[in-house]
């Protein structure tokens, strides 16, 4: 897909359903609690952007889904400890937000387009595993920026230590949840991959004999033409 035209009707079609994806992954699948943080299925849909449309599909697709991401847990108030950070530092937190899903859809899809070239599994599994380790950690990079201005929100900085150790803790666990769920699937990515590509082929396939028949009756009504003007020339 990454050889066509981006903006054909077939690619925007899957975009589409990709986005139809991560909205609802992230509003009912990201919800289900696992000690006190929340499971994102919505990094699925930015792999498969990153495999199928390369680093620009999965930058984009990484954008919406942080924008989404942080609309749900820090605006609506989803998740306790983006709405504090939110609080503490609004302008940073929703960079961190928007800016970590965006890096890792880019380089995921970077990453498959160079190493798919000689195998297409492990392609798969190192953009799983590149999405969840970018996001995490350009979210704890975020975090670490975020400290002061979350110490002048609390007014002690004794009091923001203690509650970055626990976002810390809270964030790491989310990160092996991730991690987990990603390779996981990976598999199951590889084999979207392959059954897309596969009915790709077959469409091109398909629409090559069709020119190639149309190609022949064209020549031999040609030359059955010629054939008639030369007989009426005799």
């Amino acid at each position: 897909m990454k050889g066509q035209r981006f903006f054909s009707a077939r690619n925007i079609a899957f975009f589409g359903v990709l986005l139809a994806l991560v909205i609802v992954l992230q509003l009912f699948a990201s919800a289900i609690p696992m000690f006190g943080v929340t499971l994102n299925f919505a990094l699925i849909p930015i792999v498969l952007a990153g495999i199928f449309f390369g680093m620009w599909g999965g930058g984009f697709m990484g954008l919406i889904a942080g924008l989404i991401t942080f609309l749900t847990t820090a605006v609506a108030g989803r998740e306790p400890s983006t709405v504090f950070l939110f609080e503490a530092s609004p302008a940073l937190l929703t960079l961190t937000c928007i800016g970590k899903t965006t890096v890792a859809g880019f380089v995921a899809g970077l990453l498959y387009g160079l190493i798919a070239r000689k195998n297409t599994l492990v392609a798969a599994f190192v953009a799983s595993i590149t999405v969840a380790v970018l996001n995490t950690g350009l979210y704890l990079v975020g975090i670490v920026c975020m400290k002061d201005a979350a110490a002048e929100f609390l007014g002690t900085a004794a009091t923001a230590n203690a509650v970055f150790v626990a976002v810390f803790m809270l964030v790491w666990l989310n990160f092996v949840l991730e991690i987990a769920v990603n390779v996981v699937l990976a598999p199951a990515i590889h084999r979207i991959v392959l059954i897309v590509e596969r009915q790709i082929m077959r469409r091109h396939a398909k629409k090559s004999a069709h020119q190639t028949q149309a190609e022949q009756e064209g020549a031999l009504r040609s030359g059955e033409a010629t054939a008639v003007q030369e007989q009426k020339q005799v």
